[in-house]
């Protein structure tokens, strides 16, 4: 009978099998149900495998006698004991034999020198018990678990402190197998483990840059960016961070150069340590130079101090401090101190590439940061709208505006414009290019606009002139093609409440929807129309009479590929006229996206306490009557202007359209807050213009007093006439 060997099967003295091996499974192909019970002959009717056969006795549990079956060979158990002899003295791989009751029965030399602990204090004892003084914890379940299954485990890996290298923490690479007799019995489990220190700190290392180029940098703020670099870096490479940026970076203004000496001004922007440690400084502190050394690192370096951040019993870990600057190209933004606790490995040259790769992407996001608060700054400075458009426009229009930043470059505006005759211009506009030269393109062209409206154009004749100005903009910056001409999408919409006429013109594809009181709204009042300085003009036009209560919806073009909203989304905002401007400015806000001006001005008409018209016939008689008509106005209105001087600009208005114009005359006065504004509308298209007359000359003097009386007059045209207006000022009351 071979020795050391369990039999294949064993027969009882009838000749049935009583018990069935897995070696026997695999060599016949029969489970152990099918073949205890069952007699040879019946196992071996399709033929036995090939080979010789040895037949033993073997002890039985029963007491009866049992004969066992082995396969005949070569007896294997000098070559085994060899195999495991070398593997045990000659392998790379620290092993441990554990029997079943997890006690170790044997190690080999490499497991005893990856742990420092002597063979005499392993072997016989339980192996966690003999490594629980090093920290390992929680793999009992997992030895169990191979004991019982025999599921092998791979690559679990396991942390501790060696005895030999108790200052640093080690990573084990483990396998777990379980050990079985013939029969497939357990008799205990075989750990084998790999020290794979070195490439799990490189991995951490690989992994902590990725969430720095992750997360560092989420926002264009140079107080989040130190923050997010504080949760990035603890705990994971520090116990404790402190980041400090110089004053001048934290007013928005621009980094000094790096120092030759000495440290900048510095004031703690974050700080954050790891669970147990309180803040060592608050946020806003100045922070003493001796922190960062004598002089500003130039590149990641350990200081050695015995205190936490230099100040006695400031409550944060003491040791080895590694400190970095925060630079970019000669530029100092500020100065990372890491610290970790005694108990942490302490820091190595490893450490300071990676705290080189750290401060590196902070710092450009710090730089990005700064660029957009000083950009932001200046944009929000040319962007500035003046509430005064709205008080001095409630008479025509109820205006409400909103203005979502969404960090993506200015370049949109609007503006409400105060017009003579109580009308109201209506303008926004989006440079589709992004970025401050947009912004300061976006501030030429509004100006331009306030410009032209002083001529009283036409809404497509001051669009055509603006494409003008666009194009002499696109010339002045020169053929460079990185910097692409500037063009710009325009809306621009007069509205009169004298009679409701709204006169619009659209440059680009601006959002544009007119709702009526009735709930109906026309997202197409007016067509789209090519870009300012692309192809234009002309434009697309178009007029509207609107009744009193009807809402005008504006907003600047989209950017960046993006789409206005749907339809419905569209008329869900703004289909219930009922509600004022305020609320459904805010629904329309939150369907748009950021960067989006938008304007929703609810028109209004003039009622008979503030417009008054009559007839004027075509004779000089009729001067005489457009005084007395007048007069009669002022002292209902009981308006405080002086009476002579709205007679005196009413007769010479009037005096000039019945001599040099044509029929049908109007004579108009209109109410507002400040002014008395009178208007003669004739049917001719010939101006009146100022002259100086001679000392001897009877007439040409009109003109001239109306100016000096009048705050101002002009004129504007129509297809089919002309309007001469003059504003009065009242006088101040109270």
């Amino acid at each position: 009978m071979p020795r050391n060997h369990a039999p294949l099967f064993t027969l009882d003295g009838t000749g049935q099998v009583v018990r069935w091996s897995p070696g026997a499974e695999r060599l016949f192909g029969r489970r152990d149900e099918e073949a205890v019970g069952r007699s040879v002959p019946e196992l071996l009717a399709t033929g036995p495998p090939d080979g010789r056969w040895l037949v033993g006795r073997v002890p039985g549990g029963s007491g009866e006698p049992e004969w066992g079956v082995w396969q005949a060979g070569e007896d294997m158990g000098d070559l085994d004991e060899a195999v495991l002899d070398a593997v045990f003295t000659q392998s790379a791989v620290g092993l441990h034999v554990l029997d079943r009751d997890l006690r170790a029965v044997r190690v080999n030399p490499v497991a005893v020198g990856m742990r420092g602990v002597p063979r005499e204090e392993i072997i016989g004892r339980p192996v966690l018990e003999v490594y629980a003084t090093e920290g390992v914890t929680g793999v009992e379940g997992m030895l169990r678990e191979v004991l019982e299954t025999g599921r092998p485990v791979r690559n679990a890996l396991v942390r501790l402190r060696p005895r030999l290298d108790p200052q640093h923490e080690h990573v084990f690479s483990t396998a777990v197998h379980r050990l079985e007799d013939g029969s497939g019995q357990p008799l205990g489990v075989v750990v084998t483990a790999v020290d794979v220190t070195d490439r799990e700190r490189a991995q951490a290392r690989l992994r902590l840059l990725h969430d720095v180029h992750e997360r560092i940098g989420s926002s264009l703020d140079v107080e989040r960016t130190a923050r997010e670099l504080v949760e990035v870096t603890v705990p994971h490479f520090a116990d404790s961070v402190l980041v400090a940026l110089t004053d001048a970076v934290l007013r928005g203004r621009a980094p000094d150069l790096v120092p030759e000496e000495g440290v900048p001004l510095l004031r703690c922007a974050a700080v954050g340590g790891a669970a147990g440690f309180a803040p060592v400084t608050e946020v806003g502190t100045v922070l003493l130079p001796g922190l960062f050394g004598d002089e500003l690192p130039k590149a990641p370096t350990l200081l050695p101090t015995g205190e936490p951040y230099g100040e006695p019993g400031g409550g944060g870990p003491a040791g080895i401090r590694l400190v970095a600057p925060l630079a970019v190209r000669g530029q100092i933004f500020g100065v990372v101190a890491f610290q970790r606790r005694d108990t942490s490995d302490p820091f190595g040259p490893d450490d300071l590439a990676l705290a080189d790769g750290i401060v590196a992407r902070t710092a450009t996001c710090l730089e990005n940061a700064l660029r957009f608060t000083r950009e932001h700054i200046v944009m929000t400075a040319l962007q500035s709208w003046s509430l005064r458009q709205e008080q001095t426009t409630q008479r025509a229009v109820e205006v409400a505006q909103r203005h979502r930043p969404g960090g993506r470059g200015g370049g949109s505006w609007f503006d409400i414009i105060p017009l003579p005759g109580a009308r109201v211009a209506l303008v926004v506009g989006q440079v589709q290019h992004a970025g401050l030269s947009a912004v300061a393109t976006m501030s030429r062209l509004r100006t331009a606009v306030h410009s032209l409206t002083t001529l009283d154009l036409d809404p497509h004749e001051l669009l055509a002139r603006l494409h003008a100005t666009t194009r002499r903009l696109a010339r002045e910056q020169g053929p460079d093609p990185q910097l692409g001409e500037p063009t710009a999408s325009c809306t621009f919409a007069v509205y009169d409440p004298v009679d409701g006429r709204l006169d619009v013109a659209r440059a680009g594809g601006s959002l544009f929807a007119v709702v009526r009181p009735d709930g109906s709204v026309d997202l197409e009042p007016v067509g789209e129309g090519s870009f300012l300085g692309a192809d234009g003009p002309p434009f697309a036009s178009a007029v509207h009479l609107l009744p009193g209560g009807s809402t005008v919806c504006l907003a600047s073009d989209v950017r960046d590929g993006a789409a206005d909203p749907t339809t419905g989304r569209l008329v869900a905002a703004l289909g219930r006229p009922d509600r004022g401007p305020e609320p459904m400015a805010d629904d329309l806000q939150r369907i748009l996206e950021p960067d989006r001006v938008l304007l929703v001005a609810r028109t209004r008409l003039l009622t008979p306490d503030e417009l008054r018209e009559w007839d004027v016939p075509l004779a000089r008689s009729a001067v005489a009557e457009a005084r007395a008509h007048a007069a009669d106005l002022l002292a209902e209105w009981e308006v405080p202007v002086d009476s002579f001087d709205v007679k005196l600009v009413v007769s010479e208005l009037v005096t000039n359209a019945v001599r040099y114009g044509a029929a049908p005359i109007t004579l108009r006065l209109v109410r507002s807050d400040r002014t008395l504004i009178c208007e003669v509308i004739d049917g001719a298209p010939t101006a009146p213009h100022l002259r100086h007359a001679k000392a001897v000359d009877e007439g040409g003097r009109g003109l001239h007093i109306c100016a000096t009386v009048a705050e101002g007059w002009g004129v504007r045209y129509a297809d089919d006439s002309k309007t001469v207006w003059a504003e009065i000022a009242l006088a101040p009351q109270g």
